[in-house]
């Protein structure tokens, strides 16, 4: 009897151990805990990213091979570290730095050595590597540009660093990651995922085959192509035109919101950041403090929106009841704040808002403006309407796109001028500046472009997007295909248009007509104070437009911000006027305005003493 209790009690218990071991290979079993295993390494076989289109199909970014050498820091071997160092093109310190740094990070798994090997490097070094153990070559794809534009927009990919491998336990040292634009923001679409190998060595250190016959192992899934929104074309024109200038320019398409074109200058070629050259180009680009071409202007430079804000204004006075179109003011060639006289330059005279607008007179803003807060009891209540009113075009904020990045500009509130001022210590004359656009309130390109396609659609506005399509399939993100409205009913919208088109016909922009189009626009002249050496100097103006064409039907809707370009038609019209019609007609019949804008440059400009240190005035330009 003693005899069979033992003997059931040790099948018992192989039982019980045979169970566990089952039950952690099949159910508890993690492939990452192959890796704890110093008998088994992982091989990694890295999928092509996605690929990214624009909006017709057309490529901007694919990819192209490229090669690593990796090493395995505990199966590195005695060598001739100067002939090696030589093989690589790179020098003793350098190898020695990397292969320490690759150790701390893990003595067990692959790091990278030399990264990011051309096809001429990689068939020279194929067969010589394997007389260095601990050392291979490994396949990767580098991206490959089919345009030298939107650099700012698509981004960039680089090698992930301590903090990424802190933060997401999928990738591996050695691996790359998007960095920037489009490739960070859908980094999870167009990575794929990677595969691996997982392999058995023996007690001498020697591959003996598949652990487990190969059945943990996985292949690779190419990442998915995407389609963006952009017009390759027109961004690829509009840099064009930008060339010798610094400033923003986005185009968006009102019935949607997608942004057709986004261009920042100075930019450069996205090839620059690719390959063993990256870090250099990167380091030129980033030391740049002139042109600095990796600061995306087009959604991150805030300055004040200028004359285009006076629509606002203007629909703002008509909602709230305290004008009508006929309601006319009287410019004495400027206005009055208390005695002291601010210019404007639409010749005096009576105005209404058609000729108010077309004319950009600041006299009749400023009327406008007063009787907005003269509506309600205190500032601080007129303002709170005024506020609110603003921010229903999204300005103030970051629009909730799918723009990883940008600047929210600034909508100002009671709350700052109680501050600045004391609280009932100021009025509508105090911070008249904001009928005009400027003192305080500032946008980017980005929100300056929807204002524009909100007024285009007449009260509402899409989220302005990037991304089109995803493995050939329409987005349906609710985010971007309900309207956003704005406070003003639609039936406000034409008086407003109206004058806008005949800034065209009639106004400030009658130069840079467009033959057999119907433009709607806004001209801006911003003017431009910065600190020189502790002094306040004023610099040449910032150049700003807005328009959406056709004015019935529009089709397109942008703005044009260039830094230090004069008047508004000067450089911002004529860049503006020549994108809608390369939009609307694909060809230019404008080739005065297309070889004036090609021809000339603002770089004179921007090599003035400049010292970056900007701050705000109350000025007043037309």
């Amino acid at each position: 009897m003693k005899k069979f209790l033992l003997s059931s009690i040790i099948v018992i218990i192989g039982i019980v151990f045979v169970g566990r071991l089952s039950y952690l290979q099949i159910f508890s079993f993690s492939p990452d805990q192959v890796l704890d295993d110093p008998a088994i390494k992982a091989i990694y076989d890295y999928p092509e990213r996605g690929y990214i289109y624009d909006r017709k199909g057309e490529l901007l970014v694919g990819n192209q091979p490229a090669y690593d050498i990796m090493v395995i820091p505990r199966e590195v071997r005695a060598l001739d570290t100067l002939e090696f160092c030589a093989l690589l093109g790179i020098d003793k310190e350098k190898f020695i730095s990397t292969l320490d740094k690759a150790r701390i990070y893990s003595p067990r798994l692959p790091s990278v050595l030399v990264p990011q090997l051309s096809k001429e490097d990689y068939a020279r070094l194929q067969e010589k590597m394997r007389h260095f153990e601990g050392f291979y070559i490994q396949k990767r794809s580098l991206r490959y540009y089919d345009t030298t534009s939107g650099a700012n927009v698509l981004g960039y990919i680089s090698e992930v660093n301590e903090g990424d491998l802190a933060k997401n336990p999928y990738y591996v040292q050695g691996e790359l990651t998007g960095r920037s634009g489009v490739e960070k923001q859908y980094e999870e679409i167009l990575r794929g995922r990677k595969g691996v190998q997982y392999i058995q060595k023996d007690r001498f250190n020697r591959d003996i085959g598949p652990y487990l016959e190969g059945s943990l192992d996985t292949i690779p899934e190419q990442g998915i192509e995407i389609n963006l929104t952009l017009d390759k074309t027109l961004q690829e024109y509009g840099e064009r035109l930008m060339h010798g200038k610094h400033g923003g320019i986005v185009a968006i398409e009102p019935a949607t919101g997608e942004i057709l074109a986004m261009i920042s200058g100075p930019t450069y070629d996205p090839a620059l950041l690719v390959g063993r050259e990256r870090s250099k180009n990167y380091s030129l680009l980033h030391y740049d403090t002139i042109a600095k071409p990796l600061f995306d202007r087009s959604i991150s430079f805030e300055k004040e929106p200028g004359s285009p804000f006076k629509t606002l204004n203007a629909l703002i006075a008509l909602q709230e009841g305290v004008i009508t179109p006929e309601t006319k003011f009287t410019c004495y060639h400027g206005f009055y704040v208390g005695r002291t006289k601010r210019g404007c330059h639409c010749g005096g005279g009576i105005r209404d808002m058609h000729t108010g607008i077309y004319k950009s007179c600041n006299a009749y803003f400023a009327g406008t403006f007063r009787k907005i807060f003269d509506k309600y009891p205190t500032a601080d209540e007129a303002m709170d309407v005024w506020e609110k009113h603003i921010r229903s075009f999204g300005l103030g904020g970051y629009l909730g796109s799918d723009l990883y990045t940008g600047r929210p500009g600034l909508v100002p509130s009671k709350k700052l001028y109680d501050k600045w001022y004391g609280d009932n210590r100021w009025s509508s004359s105090t911070i008249i500046s904001l009928a005009i656009g400027q003192g305080e309130v500032q946008v980017t390109p980005l929100q300056l472009a929807n204002m524009t396609a909100a007024i285009a659609n007449r009260g509402h506005y899409f989220i302005p997007h990037i991304l089109k399509k995803i493995d050939g399939k329409e987005i349906n993100d609710p985010d971007y295909i309900e309207p956003k409205h704005t406070t003003i009913d639609k039936k406000y919208f034409e008086p407003v248009i109206s004058g806008m088109a005949d800034v065209y016909k009639l106004g400030t922009a009658r130069g840079v007509q467009i033959p057999g189009v119907e433009i709607a626009g806004k001209t801006g002249t911003v003017e431009n104070y910065t600190k020189i050496d502790g002094v306040k100097t004023q610099l040449t103006d910032n150049s700003v437009f807005i328009a959406f064409a056709p004015v019935d039907n529009p089709k397109i809707a942008l703005a044009v911000y260039i830094e230090n370009g004069y008047y508004g038609a000067r450089y911002a019209g004529h860049i503006a006027s020549l994108l809608i019609e390369k939009y609307l007609k694909g060809e230019i019949t404008r080739k005065d305005m297309e070889k004036r804008m090609l021809e000339k440059t603002l770089e004179q400009e921007y090599a003035k003493p400049y010292s970056g240190e900007e701050f705000k005035i109350n000025e007043y330009v037309w």
